[in-house]
């Protein structure tokens, strides 16, 4: 019940976010004519489509792609028609010849016959249902995030309609409102006509938006961080950890560790859950509850991709390398977020790459991450010698204070003369980012969480097609050049001479890439600014710019000296077949 609530006051904030824009006009047009017999079901409808395919898209295979974009399709059709008959009286009662007067009943309601007007305008909600992009905050990410996670599930379905409902509401008084103001224009100026046309040039302008793609690009970019503080206060305050598995990387997210002369003072946060639900088990026989009493335990989830957590491993590593003698047992749970690092071969080469010794339980399923309720990569859990949770950290950040915790849980079980604690010190993509001059975030290149995407025509799902790049990017912004395919969860290059640029500001760039075929090696060649990196260049990344893609994990290509500027970032693969994920920054 707090999720759905959470769910329908995200929806409801909606109509303070840019990306309800190109919407409106669709609500607007049918304003003339009495709200239960136009508007009510028009928002009916674009909630219950909204939540029927977002539903199929977050848990559906390419088929539940597909049908969304022939939906689309249809949809812009129809309320362009409906458009051009707002426009024109005559295309009006030329365009109702053949659909037996249907243009006429989309445009103005006028069919004379209560229940076909109703139909009419649910088929128009079902159109703008099939549109209407919303822009993700916080409370969509956490209902999306967690039907990927967890399987199709009528949960699922239940909170998107709730936040469609939400955004129905607002949407509703937005139109009352209108209403007035509008039969207040035909009144006093007798401009009935005009603003009938005034409607229809706004639908087709609509129409134009969302066909160009900026319903889920320009405008999504006016809307970053118009509402997400709003939201994310509301989750934190409503249901702190207990609203779903977010599944988002966190820096310096926040944590729930005390400083206390004595464990009598901290806070039991629940017992340790049950760890059978992992999938296997490297560096150890699995382990369980019962068998690590006794011991002091630090669970770390993280995924080998994740960039926050390879930042954090140096400290996870020093923790077990300094106390596992006094007691202390470090589990990581390796909870995946791309398909290739559900592969076991691929965690393990991993795990002997960074080398971590400590057992690591892979957890493909997410039942450890579910029986935690966990939200974070990377997340921290301290469990003391009884089993309870006394602690916990999500993000990079507080080590100083995440030691001392476990220094004071090992005390408490008996453990003497610690070892001195000292700072350990991570190199290539495990080093400590430069926070203080980060203003680009992790994108996506999947077209199931790309944002900020500038290349003319928008993504072609699961199609390969030539893309190019317009001639000037603003931050953040990024383009594909030469043939991709872009598919849910990655880009992937069709041809040798495939490129990706990106504008970015940060001292480090890293890029989660992986050859299509197992044992192929993808030469490529990065630049900054038009050049070379020289000593810019990243660890997998010599100083021309040379480097290839021979394993799937990510790859750090630039660490610069000096930052505080803009830079425009390339990469050209010189082979075919290279996976592109995702792109973070440090």
């Amino acid at each position: 019940m707090i999720v759905a609530i959470l769910a329908f006051i995200g929806g409801a904030q909606t109509i303070l976010s840019p990306c309800i824009l190109p919407v409106l006009p669709f609500v607007l047009a049918r304003t003339d004519q009495p709200f239960t017999r136009s508007t009510l079901p028009l928002l009916l409808g674009m909630a219950a489509t909204f939540a029927a395919i977002s539903t199929l898209a977050a848990v559906g295979g390419a088929w539940a792609v597909h049908l969304s974009d022939y939906g689309r399709i249809a949809a812009l059709v129809l309320l362009a028609l409906s458009a051009l008959a707002l426009l024109s009286r005559r295309f009006s009662d030329w365009i109702t010849r053949p659909f037996v007067r249907l243009g006429d009943r989309l445009s103005s309601g006028h069919a004379g016959n209560r229940d076909r007007g109703v139909l009419a305008s649910l088929l128009l909600g079902v159109a703008t249902g099939f549109l209407w992009a919303p822009c993700a905050g916080p409370i969509l990410g956490l209902i999306l995030t967690s039907a990927a996670l967890r399987g199709p599930s009528s949960t699922t379905t239940v909170l998107l309609l709730a936040y469609a409902l939400g955004a129905a509401c607002s949407l509703a008084v937005a139109a009352l409102a209108s209403a007035r103001i509008i039969a207040a224009m035909k009144r006093s100026f007798a401009a009935g006509e005009w603003v009938r046309r005034a409607l229809g040039v706004a639908v087709l302008v609509a129409v134009a938006a969302i066909a160009l793609g900026w319903d889920t690009g320009a405008l999504t970019r006016l809307s970053v961080g118009s509402t997400n503080h709003f939201e994310q206060a509301l989750i934190d305050r409503i249901a702190p950890r207990r609203a779903g598995n977010t599944a988002m990387h966190a820096t310096m997210s926040g944590s729930a560790i005390t400083a206390s002369a004595s464990t009598a003072d901290l806070p039991v946060e629940g017992q340790l859950p049950d760890l059978s639900g992992a999938t296997a088990w490297l560096n150890s026989p699995p382990l369980t509850p019962a068998a690590l009493r006794g011991k002091v335990v630090l669970v770390d989830f993280w995924t080998y991709s994740c960039i926050n957590c390879l930042r954090a491993l140096p400290y996870v590593k020093t923790w077990y390398a300094r106390y596992r003698d006094q007691g202390l047992v470090v589990i990581g749970v390796h909870a995946p977020e791309f398909a290739f690092e559900k592969n076991a071969a691929n965690v393990t080469r991993a795990v002997h790459d960074l080398g971590i010794t400590y057992p690591v339980a892979l957890d493909n399923d997410y039942a450890i991450w579910s029986a935690f309720n966990n939200q974070y990569w990377p997340a921290h859990y301290f469990i003391d010698a009884q089993g309870r949770i006394r602690g916990h950290h999500f993000g990079e950040g507080d080590y100083a204070a995440s030691e001392q915790l476990i220094r004071q849980l090992l005390t408490a079980a008996g453990a003497q003369h610690l070892s001195v604690a000292t700072e350990p010190h991570g190199s290539g993509v495990e080093a400590a980012p430069d926070m203080a001059d980060v203003a680009s975030p992790e994108t996506y290149l999947g077209y199931e969480r790309a944002a900020n995407f500038a290349s003319p025509g928008g993504e072609l799902h699961d199609q390969a097609r030539n893309y190019s790049v317009p001639g000037a990017l603003q931050l953040n912004q990024w383009g594909l050049k030469g043939a991709w395919r872009v598919e849910g969860e990655r880009a992937v290059a069709a041809q040798p001479g495939a490129a990706i640029v990106f504008r970015f500001r940060a001292r480090d760039l890293h890029l989660v890439l992986g050859p299509a075929d197992a044992g192929q090696a993808v030469r490529f060649r990065v630049s900054i600014d038009g050049h070379a990196p020289g000593d810019d260049h990243g660890s997998d990344v010599q100083p021309d710019g040379s480097g290839s893609v021979h394993e799937q994990r990510l790859y750090q290509l630039l660490r610069q000296s000096q930052t505080q500027a803009e830079h425009t970032f390339a990469i050209e693969f010189l082979d075919a077949g290279v996976q592109a994920y995702s792109f973070t920054f440090g």
